[in-house]
Order: structure tokens, then sequence, then C-alpha cells
């Protein structure tokens, strides 16, 4: 009788539904109940990569419009949409450059890629301390990265380069050691059969191109766009999205963004999204969110490389540390842009602005990976100067200026000991109860850890 009694329990025990598999039905209830995994929220820093046929032609405005009349890769709509605010730009350089009347599809005999060394690209991502990578595989022109079957000669495989461009980045950036996701553009600005029939469109050309993407690459990140024509319900967002989380072979490890359905951002998805401090056309800078976030930019005022920029257009190295510091405090991620030259090399002024980022994170990134907004920090405004990361027990204080005074902190339990990262400083402190007062050492030009931010670390102060 016991030895029955003891098998019943462990039946019952393995067929119990806590420990059986998690299975997440096609709706929003079930899906946004799923865990998202550590490893996004751990990696606070990520490089973004918009790379297609608008790099060649490689041009949008820098004034005088809004933020997204700014963007080069939208090129082709903007030059074929005469409401848009910057038509009359776009049109007149076309007109210019390449001829009135030059289709938008020539552009793909000069997308050759003949200077893409995908090694090096992850060389240079890896080293600015970034933790994944998210391509580009297919923007809203339609043409897609890949050898895929379902954009039949307006692929990289058939035309152009001729080559696997996103399978050789990813093989690249995973043998970095760096993790590896895809961005993709729901919609197609000018298919006819998107226009035509979206349901069949849905169907027989966007689900089968998402199938592929996932079976073939296995990426850590699925990054959706162009949703804003639809619910989700058209777009059968909720279908793909559960066979992702219970099926496909990321199930245990991909995330995904908010945009979904005209609808779903700031609302469903693992993170959500925010661009150039916006949320469509809302201001989102200071804005607290309680989920996992991101914030994606350029480094200039475009995603796709744009030579109409000059120096006075792109941010200054200590300008994106502080962006990163600033999303980081708030609980986010940044995925930092980079827009490639059709020939594929990611220019020289961008290298430099990672390197310099990667530099600083090489003495200061244990402020950022892993950590977490801490609940005790003041609202963070347009004039924050002195930023605040958890991580286990102990706090990082992140000063945008090197502090002139001794910094206060309101807020901590008894410290241990106070060190300025990046040196071998003594740091002195006293204590009153939960207030803190930090005495800042004398910095000079031989002994400075660093540029662009400093970091003190509060060991015990939670």
């Amino acid at each position: 009788m016991k030895k029955f009694i003891m098998a019943l329990m462990i039946s019952q025990l393995f067929c119990s539904p806590i420990l059986a598999e998690q299975k997440f039905e096609p709706n929003w209830e079930s899906l946004d109940s799923r865990p998202i995994p550590a490893w996004f929220e751990d990696a606070k820093f990520g490089i973004f990569v918009h790379w297609g046929l608008y790099s060649v032609p490689a041009w949008g405005p820098t004034e005088d419009v809004g933020v997204y009349e700014k963007y080069a890769e939208w090129y082709w709509y903007s030059l074929m949409t005469p409401s848009r605010e910057s038509h009359g730009q776009f049109n007149r350089i076309h007109k210019d450059f390449f001829g009135d009347g030059a289709p938008y599809q020539q552009f793909v005999e000069g997308f050759r890629c003949e200077m893409f060394e995908p090694k090096d690209w992850a060389d240079i991502f890896r080293n600015s301390g970034a933790r994944y990578v998210v391509l580009t595989s297919k923007h809203h022109e339609g043409f897609a990265l890949w050898p895929s079957e379902h954009s039949w000669n307006w692929n990289a495989g058939d035309v152009g380069p001729t080559r696997d461009l996103a399978g050789e980045l990813n093989d690249a950036v995973r043998d970095s050691g760096l993790r590896m996701g895809f961005y993709y553009s729901l919609y197609e600005w000018f298919n006819p059969l998107y226009h035509d029939d979206v349901d069949a469109y849905v169907e027989n050309h966007m689900l089968p191109q998402m199938y592929d993407l996932v079976n073939r690459y296995e990426p850590d990140v699925v990054w959706a766009d162009g949703e804003w024509d639809y619910g989700h319900e058209v777009w059968r967002s909720t279908e793909f999205l559960s066979w992702l989380y219970n099926e496909s072979p990321v199930k245990d490890k991909v995330v995904v963004n908010d945009r979904w359905g005209k609808q779903t951002r700031g609302k469903h998805g693992d993170f959500y999204t925010t661009e150039y401090d916006l949320v469509h056309a809302e201001d989102a800078a200071g804005l607290s969110i309680d989920h996992p976030w991101e914030e994606c930019r350029g480094i200039g005022t475009s995603f796709g490389y744009n030579r109409n920029e000059d120096l006075s257009n792109y941010s200054s190295s200590e300008e994106l540390v502080h962006i990163l510091i600033d999303k980081v405090s708030r609980g986010g991620n940044l995925l930092l842009n980079v827009g490639p030259t059709a020939d594929g090399r990611i220019p020289v002024i961008m290298q430099q602005r990672l390197q310099d980022i990667g530099d600083w994170m090489a003495v200061n990134g244990e402020a950022i990976y892993g950590t977490r907004k801490w609940k005790g920090a003041p609202k963070v405004t347009a004039e924050t100067k002195t930023y605040f990361t958890a991580k286990g027990k102990d706090l990082y204080v992140l000063s945008t200026e090197f502090p002139a005074e001794p910094l206060k902190i309101e807020g901590v339990n008894p410290v241990g000991k106070v060190s300025l990262l990046g040196s071998d400083f003594e740091v002195d402190f006293s204590q009153s109860g939960k207030a803190i007062r930090i005495d800042v050492p004398a910095i000079t030009p031989a002994n400075n850890p660093g540029d662009h931010a400093w970091v003190f670390k509060l060991e015990g102060a939670l």
C-alpha cells in the first residue's frame, strides 16, 4: 500500500500542471503572461543595423522637417508620396542625382556589398560593449537580405550582392559571443499583393517569410515594424507569437517588441519601444515605463546611411554615453543604430562613436550590465546630472558631470564601501540614518579613470 501511494504521488507530481511546460494561447492575455528571458534586461545595450537598397541613394533631409521625415531609409516612400512633408526635397534630389522618373528598382545594381566583411562588423559591435545585434532583414521596401523564396528576384541572394547577408552576419555575430536578432517589416510600401489583398499577402508572403527567418537563423530577437495600417488580427500576430513561444526552435530564449498591430505599442510584447524619445509622435523622454523597454535611435538623424549628414548631425560620444545612462537608469535598453554604406562599410565616424562607448563600458560596464532601475531614484528630468542603477545590494551613482561638491543621497542602507569605478581611490563618506554624503576625490588628467561620465559604487546600500 505504501509503495502504491508513493507511486501515485510521483505520478501526480509529474502530471501537475504547475510543473508541466506552459503553453501560450494565441491571445494577448496569455502571450503577455510569458516571463521575458532574463538575458534581454541584463544586456542593456544593442546595435541596430539598417541596410538595404536605400543605402544606395543614401539621402535624407537633415533640417526643417520632422523627426520621421529625416529617415534616409524612407527614400522610396518619400519620393512617391506627394503628401509627405519632405517629398519635394526627395524628388529634387532624385531628379538631379539619378534622373527624372528613374525607378527605385535600379538601386539593386548599386547594392553590391563588395566590401562587406561580417567578422569586421562583429568585432566593431563587440568592442562597442553591445551584447546583441538586430539587423533589418527586410525593411518597408520589401527587399530581403536573405535568399527568401517568397521574395523572388527581390532579395540579396538572387540579385545585387547575390549573398546571404543575413546569414553571414548571423554567423559572425554569434561567433563573437553576441546575441543576434532580426528586424522584419510586416508591411511593404508598394507590393501589389499587399494593396490588392492584404489577407493573401499575410498568408502567402509575410508569415512564410517570418517562419523561414526564425527556422533558418534562430534569432534571439524578433523586432517587428510596419504594423500601423492594421490591427493585430489582420497581421495574425498572436497566431505567429504563440508558435514562436510554444513550438519554434527559439521558444525559450527569443524576445519580441511591441509592434504587432496599430494599437499594440506600449501595450503588448516582451518589451516596449521608443524611437528618438518618441512613441509615435508623443514625447517619451523622461517617461516612466514599468515594463521592459528599449529606446532605438541612430547616431545621426537617420537610421539608414545618409550622406547628407555632416558632423553637426551626429551625436557626440559623450551624448551617446549619456543617452545610454538615461535609458538604463529608467529600466530600459538602448538599441543604437548604424547605417552601413551600399558597398558594406560602417562609416568611420560611426565606428569611432561605438569604440568610445566601448571604452567607457570597459571601465563602467558593471553599472550597466545586469542592473535594474532603483526604485528610490528621483524622477529623471532634462536637468538630471546624477543617475542611479541597482544590482543586488549595491547601488551605482552615475554622474554625467564630475561632481564639484559632495554627493548627497537619501534612502540607502548602511554602506560598507564607496569606490570610483576605474580608480584606486579611497572614497571617503559619512552616513546618518538613510542619508549618505560622499566626499568626491580630486581628479586630475593623470588620474582620471575615464571620460563622459563617472560612476560611484555604494556596496551594501540596498
